[in-house]
């Protein structure tokens, strides 16, 4: 049996457990047959006299509510309607006009506004308010006071929406009228979309109330009402019963998610403490909804009042048989809600018992993956170093072959890499990159990628922020989404990179507030279901075959924003398309000049003869170096271990340079090594060699100069460059500290 076969058959034994067989259907039945044993066959007759005339009350109700809510949604709809018509036309009469020039025109504003107020009861005050939510002009008074909203949830909700769009507030008492109003904003925009302020049309609750009140004919039992989308009360008559009354009516909110925008629903009433039979109906097109509703107990007793009397002579006496099979059927409901939450949770136990599993294995597959990277990037580096010396050494006739092995260990690094920094331990190149310049540069590399059929958009926001990244980690990243949505528009399609900034004032999700570049890269393919798109980014989950992926792409795209410090999300939409986003920090140090500390290595000529101390635990490492060494005219001595190269020091053995890899066996790895030689021998060249990431943070402390494996043979170069540089400045008295 396979790994995975075993897993599986430990999750399915650990569902397998216990459950106490119930069947509460069955249970339910025999109570309502005893019920209906208990009742004779006059009685049946009487029953269903009485029920008929029930439901026909329930019926009659229905239909009143029914036709109130039509009628209080027409007028909801007129009222609605020539407040657009008038915010459109207060928004074209302002045309792109700013502050300055509407305070300008104020008191012309102010006639016009008070001119409309005049003809309309239901308005209670038209206001303009500026960008910075200043009142610009008014039709209450001019001068316009002195009055910011820029507080106001109203004010944000405008800023945020859509030219046009019309936003309904909560009700509160006016800032300049001192009315009970509940507001209607409509945002001014310029032709770019930049927010000009807004125009707010106060409108009277009292207006509602008077119409509800004389539409319910002062029957105690209706209420009449307007709503918000979600929920929000703005007018109801009459008022709540239940003191302090909530500000939002969550039952209505849940029948318009399942019902739709009209419909009726029998619910106990927050408002009220009642059950209620609720009409209601979407306001024309906007999120606003009307209701109406009657008290089911007010339906019962006028039922009551027509067919009760001859029910209650006849049924008395079975009442108490009732009474009981009634509790009982309460004690089975609440038995069987208490059954079904207790297998909720075990059902939850056993989710997080799953995913703990699932953490644990990961984590194991990341140590198997790095360590066999690890060992991987030491025969790279022994076979790039012998690459090296051929090359060095004229080939001897084996070009061609010396170069098929070079190009093929060039895939195999790549492969080394993706392995590294999918299970977090690749040793990262960062240095600050601008992405408007490198999206520039890597745009071929992304078209080539996409293939033929697609078509490549590329958008870079102005003023974008530089970040800290790998920029080898980021091309692969781009590579894999873009290798992904080729894979989703078999048949071609648009493909498209934004970049911009962003600001999170909240934590989202790992995210912590603070300031972001977010690359967003979308395709119009085929999207994938949301289990998949959870899984997206796990090690080795793939939906290709076997021969077509690996399951790395995705997971090497979260590992390098990780380890960036920000994340990656996926959207995605079946047939629609998917979206990724790579969140990555804004860089706010000084900016890295790699290309310049290279080009002062190199100007520093030629390299003369020193001597390296060379610290490798793997022999055909430490050979193939030496002989790189040497070729570069530098004597190497070898020491497999940190304790003996700290021996050969402190025996006065003086080395130009102290070269030594991280993982070491001993008392002393390759950290140690160096933090002791900066303290004993603070003048020491020294620097280290690793291929895992969780080793670079401690290293950096230490300051001393880091390749990451398997590092070109260039860049041992321009590291004996450096030290010869430091070690002639020492000679003419000037220290050059190699970092």
């Amino acid at each position: 049996m396979s790994e995975h076969q075993e897993v599986a058959a430990l999750d399915s034994s650990a569902l397998d457990i216990p459950v106490p067989p119930r069947d509460f259907g069955a249970t339910r039945r025999l109570l309502i047959i005893v019920l209906v044993a208990s009742i004779v066959t006059p009685l049946f007759f009487i029953v269903g006299y009485g029920y008929f005339g029930y439901r026909s009350r329930i019926a009659e109700s229905s239909e009143v509510i029914d036709r109130l809510a039509r009628v209080a949604e027409e007028q909801a709809v007129k009222v609605l309607d020539l407040n657009r018509e008038m915010s459109s036309r207060l928004v074209g009469m302002l045309g792109t006009d700013g502050d300055v020039q509407i305070l300008a025109r104020q008191e012309e504003l102010h006639r016009e506004l008070h001119a409309m107020t005049e003809r309309l009861p239901q308005i209670a005050a038209i206001a303009i308010f500026g960008r910075n939510g200043d009142l610009l002009a008014s039709s209450r008074g001019f001068p316009a006071p002195r009055v910011s909203i820029s507080d106001r949830s109203d004010f944000r909700t405008g800023r945020r929406s859509a030219a046009a769009q019309i936003d309904i507030s909560l009700p509160f008492r006016g800032v300049v009228t001192g009315a009970d109003v509940f507001n209607t904003s409509t945002a001014r925009r310029d032709a770019s979309g930049r927010f000009l302020g807004i125009v707010s049309i106060s409108l009277q609750r009292d207006y509602f109330i008077s119409f509800y009140r004389e539409l319910a004919a002062q029957d105690g039992a209706l209420t009449l009402g307007l709503y918000r989308r979600d929920g929000g009360i703005l007018v109801r008559s009459p008022p709540p019963r239940i003191q302090p009354a909530p500000t939002r009516n969550l039952p209505l909110v849940n029948a318009i998610d399942g019902a739709g925008p009209h419909g009726r629903i029998r619910f106990e009433s927050a408002l009220d403490g009642v059950d209620k039979l609720l009409a209601y109906r979407q306001v024309g097109t906007y999120p606003l909804y009307v209701t109406a509703g009657i008290a089911v107990s007010a339906v019962t007793n006028r039922w009551l009042q027509q067919d009760g009397l001859i029910a209650l002579a006849t049924l008395l006496p079975c009442s108490g048989i009732w009474i009981l099979v009634g509790f009982s059927l309460r004690r089975l409901k609440e038995e069987q809600a208490a059954w079904e939450s207790w297998r909720t949770e075990v059902g939850m136990r056993l989710s997080a018992e799953a995913t703990a599993r699932q953490m644990r294995r990961m984590g194991a597959l990341g140590n198997l993956v790095a360590n066999v990277a690890h060992d991987f990037n030491n025969l790279l580096m022994v076979v790039k170093a012998n690459m090296e010396l051929a090359r060095r050494k004229g080939f001897n006739g084996l070009e061609k072959e010396v170069t098929a092995v070079e190009r093929a260990s060039v895939g195999a690094e790549v492969l080394a890499r993706k392995l590294l920094s999918v299970a977090r331990k690749q040793p990262l190149r960062q240095e600050t990159t601008d992405l408007s310049k490198w999206l520039a540069d890597a745009t071929s590399l992304i078209k080539t990628s996409l293939g033929e059929d697609a078509k490549l958009t590329i958008f870079s926001a102005p003023g974008l922020w530089p970040v800290y990244v790998d920029a080898t980690e980021l091309q692969a990243a781009l590579i894999n989404i873009a290798v992904n949505a080729k894979d989703a528009m078999p048949d071609g399609g648009e493909f498209a990179v934004r970049c911009e900034n962003v600001q999170l004032k909240h934590t989202s999700g790992r995210l912590k507030p603070g300031e972001y570049v977010v690359l967003a890269c979308s395709d119009d393919g085929t999207g994938m279901p949301a289990a998949i798109a959870q899984r997206a980014f796990e090690p080795l989950f793939t939906t290709k075959t076997t021969s077509a992926g690996t399951g790395l792409g995705l997971a090497q795209v979260a590992a390098m924003c990780e380890q960036a410090g920000g994340t990656a999300r996926i959207d995605s939409v079946p047939g629609k398309g998917t979206t990724i986003r790579l969140f990555l920090p804004r860089w706010a140090g000084e900016a890295s000049d790699a290309a310049a500390s290279a080009q002062s290595a190199a100007s520093a000529g030629a390299s003369s003869q020193g001597s390296v101390l060379l610290v490798e635990d793997n022999e055909e490492v430490a050979a193939g170096l030496a002989a790189v060494l040497e070729v570069f005219g530098w004597d190497a001595r070898h020491e497999l271990t940190g304790d003996a190269a700290l021996k050969a020091l402190e025996e006065g053995a003086t080395f130009d340079l102290i070269l030594s890899d991280i993982q070491m066996p001993g008392a002393n790895n390759g950290i140690d090594v160096a933090e002791k030689v900066r303290r004993t021998w603070p003048h020491q060249a020294i620097a280290l060699m690793t291929g895992y990431a969780d080793e670079l943070e401690r290293a950096k402390h230490v300051g001393v100069t880091i390749l990451a494996k398997p590092f070109n043979i260039d860049d041992l170069q321009a590291l004996l460059q450096r030290v010869h540089v430091s070690t002639r400045l020492a000679g003419a008295g000037t220290e050059l500290r190699l970092s």
